[in-house]
């Protein structure tokens, strides 16, 4: 398994909270951008939408 768990920045998590509030899933376009303005993988912002998710059913 390549890579390892990274702490995402207080400004990436709030730009990734501040588009889940709108948003609970991304289209791959709204991901590409998503992910080049926070300068994170598609994949590392595709992981973190399917873990907000995952907590935010917890949550409800």
């Amino acid at each position: 398994r390549k890579g390892g768990q990274i702490r995402f920045s207080v400004n990436q998590t709030t730009d990734l909270e501040k588009k889940f509030e709108t948003h609970k899933y991304l289209s791959p376009n709204e991901r590409k951008l998503l992910a080049a303005r926070v300068k994170l993988t598609e994949k590392q912002v595709k992981t973190w939408f399917q873990n907000r998710r995952a907590k935010w059913r917890r949550l409800k």
